[in-house]
């Protein structure tokens, strides 16, 4: 590990919104690159970027649409810089395709997406969580994905930076999926010294030009990179490709080359996945939340506490990896989860999945636009208790 430059980290404590939290936590983690397209409620990231970027020697290229970013973000890492781009729904709709390259080429990089009601342009100003499921099967094909969802503006900086390491050290692109509250929430935000940010380094190659393979890898299945100007011949393509980086057109190099990419992530699915928890060992209802919904079912789970009710708490910071082994264990003795969203229902397919029928799964759905009131999670908490 390395630490962040201290000469871009603004130490102290700051009174800041998680768009401007999320730039900070982007900084610290070393991105001189972003490449965007305006599109409410993300805006601020990125324009605060742009403020920033001439004070660290980065640079910020606002791009003619959303496709345009997301491929320009992939190209300056291949030039050598940690680079993201910032969206909103339908702005990550069309980055999906580059967010497959990604995966396929294995290039490190951050997209962050700031949900706000949809479909389609849907409530541009309004919060919504209804991207998450996008998050995880967007792109076509067989890949796993690393998504995070902070729940405070200090989470967006401090998710930001974790995104990045996750990039690197996977060789992946990692999604911070924020939402229009979050982001535009303000609050007190901390940031420490640069010496106490640890960062993973990107995994240049020590090989000679004449021994290396851009896709040959390690015991950890992550290969080692290289940039332009580096002096190396390399071929990076979005088609099924051998360890050369070669076209590779057979059934035997696509399963072994796309288990790779999947295995790299599922074998270190334990290290990965972030929860915070509360209260499980006694509880009868657990309420599975994430994102600004968790902060709003935190109220919910005191007044159910108040009329007797044991009730835990499951928040998600980790949404993909699915920590579905850790749901099932609890679900063998609990009655109910109780999974409250700012959507008609996407990650409590995920948790009735892993709850294998040990109990029963209610959901609290809400369209968006606003955030549930607490009186409306606390009766589907009762409802559970019964």
């Amino acid at each position: 590990m390395i630490t962040a430059d201290p000469r871009a980290v603004l130490t102290g404590a700051h009174f800041i919104d998680g768009d401007h939290a999320c730039t900070e936590g982007c900084i610290a983690a070393g991105a001189r690159f972003a490449a965007g397209y305006p599109i409410t409620p993300s805006t601020e990231i990125v324009e605060r970027f742009a403020e920033r970027a001439p004070e660290i020697g980065g640079r910020f290229i606002q791009m003619e649409d959303e496709l345009a970013s997301s491929i320009a973000i992939l190209g300056a890492v291949w030039a050598g810089a940690k680079a993201f781009t910032v969206t909103s729904g339908p702005g990550f709709s069309l980055m999906m395709e580059h967010l497959g390259l990604a995966v396929m080429t294995e290039t490190p990089c951050v997209f962050v997406d700031v949900q706000r009601g949809g479909p389609s342009t849907g409530l541009p100003t309004l919060p919504a969580q209804g991207d998450m499921m996008q998050a995880r099967w967007g792109s076509h094909g067989d890949y796993e994905i690393i998504a995070l969802s902070p729940s405070s503006p200090q989470e967006c900086f401090d998710l930001a930076i974790r995104a990045f390491n996750l990039s690197e050290e996977f060789r992946v692109p990692v999604l911070l999926m924020m939402d229009e509250a979050v982001g535009h929430m303000t609050e007190k935000v901390v940031i420490p010294p640069a010496d106490q940010i640890l960062l993973y380094p990107r995994r240049y190659t020590k090989r000679p030009p004449s021994e290396y393979w851009p896709y040959e890898f390690g015991e950890d299945l992550v290969p080692e990179m290289v940039r332009a100007g580096m002096g190396y011949r390399f071929h990076i393509t979005g088609l099924t490709h051998d360890e050369r980086g070669y076209p590779a057109m057979s059934a035997e190099a696509q399963n072994k080359l796309v288990r790779r990419l999947k295995e790299k992530i599922l074998r270190a699915k334990d290290r990965i996945i972030t929860l915070e928890t509360e209260a499980l060992e006694e509880a009868d209802v657990v309420v599975v939340a994430y994102g600004i919904t968790a902060r709003v079912a935190q109220r919910a789970i005191e007044l159910a506490r108040k009329e007797g009710i044991r009730v835990g708490k499951i928040r998600l910071i980790t949404i993909w990896p699915f920590p579905d082994e850790f749901l099932r264990h609890v679900a063998m003795r609990i009655r109910a989860f109780v999974v409250p969203e700012l959507n008609l229902g996407q990650i409590i397919r995920e948790v009735e999945r892993a709850s294998c029928g040990f109990c029963r799964v209610l959901g609290v759905p809400h369209a968006g636009g606003t955030v549930h009131r607490p009186e409306e999670i606390l009766e589907v908490i009762e409802e559970a208790a019964r």
